[in-house]
């Protein structure tokens, strides 16, 4: 039996899984003080394995960042410079090894990005990158059937986009103030237009701003990663007709300049919203556990 745990920072989603990722029994646990989460964490796997007579074989972790996903690294499986302060140092592995099986830990999107290639979003895609667009925004890629990084798992929500005209908002990021992420993640809307992106009237121009952002990241990771498909999820993408806009805006950057059958014309194809929907998260930490199952 498969544990796996989407890990966020205001919850934590748990399931077990049979080896098709079929999910056997799931709970919602509130990210509070590492002790009393992983508590109900412990409390959760425990019950499962009582009461369907089977034994944990692996635990997924798509984890909130920064987290170390290098396993060569002294790092590995632990919380880094998070503003959850209390968070800062915890080791997944040293607090669920009550289990003694393998603890398997990668970011939040790499899993998405994991779930959705299994599934129909990304099913022909060799490559696949997921952005979610939400309290933050991250992006993880995929490429046949592995999740991508280096010394460190990807950063693309902190580049530093080009600036919408008229655009004078300072940004809300701590380390750079007007990157993508301070400039049009949902804590940035609420701050700059006082409302949620979903609230505001169609006509306003928050939505062209926002629009514009994320197509610059669309842009950047298509020259960076030249995925066959991008998955755009998270809180904020659930705007009307604002994936719309960011098709023909990142149309409109790419110019034509990379020639793909990928690149559709409209980019309907190439930019989706998740098969998944909010289970993305969830299936691609049961998927990590079953990698390594596989001994991927």
């Amino acid at each position: 039996m498969l544990g796996g745990i989407e890990a966020g920072g205001t919850k934590c989603v748990v399931a077990v899984a049979d080896d098709d990722l079929s999910i056997i029994a799931q709970a919602t646990i509130p990210t509070t003080a590492p002790h009393e989460t992983f508590a109900s964490v412990i409390r959760f796997f425990e019950q499962a394995q009582n009461e369907h007579a089977s034994d944990l074989t692996a635990i997924g972790i798509a984890s909130f960042g920064p987290v170390g996903v290098d396993p060569a690294s002294s790092s590995y499986s632990e919380i880094l410079e998070t503003p959850k302060l209390a968070w800062r140092g915890v080791s997944y592995q040293d607090r669920l090894s009550h289990f003694g099986v393998p603890v398997i830990i990668d970011t939040d999107v790499n899993g998405a990005a994991l779930a959705e290639q299994i599934y129909d979003a990304g099913k022909s895609s060799d490559t696949l990158a997921y952005v979610t667009v939400g309290t933050g925004i991250g992006a993880g890629v995929v490429r046949a059937g592995k999740p991508l990084s280096g010394f460190s798992h990807y950063e693309m929500g902190h580049i530093l986009p080009r600036r919408a005209e008229g655009d004078t908002f300072e940004g809300l990021c701590p380390s750079h103030g007007d990157c993508l992420e301070g400039l049009a993640a949902g804590p940035a809307i609420k701050a700059r237009w006082g409302q949620p992106l979903s609230d505001l009237s169609a006509d306003h121009p928050a939505h062209d701003i926002e629009a514009d952002y994320l197509a610059q990241l669309v842009h950047s990771v298509t020259l960076l990663h030249a995925p066959h498909k991008i998955v755009l999820g998270g809180g904020v993408m659930k705007t009307k007709g604002l994936i719309e806009r960011i098709r023909a805006k990142a149309e409109r950057y790419l110019a034509g300049y990379m020639k793909h059958d990928a690149l559709d014309a409209g980019l309907q194809n190439y930019i989706t919203k998740p098969k998944l929907g909010d289970k993305s998260g969830i299936i691609g930490a049961l998927a990590l556990a079953r990698a390594n199952d596989a001994g991927y």
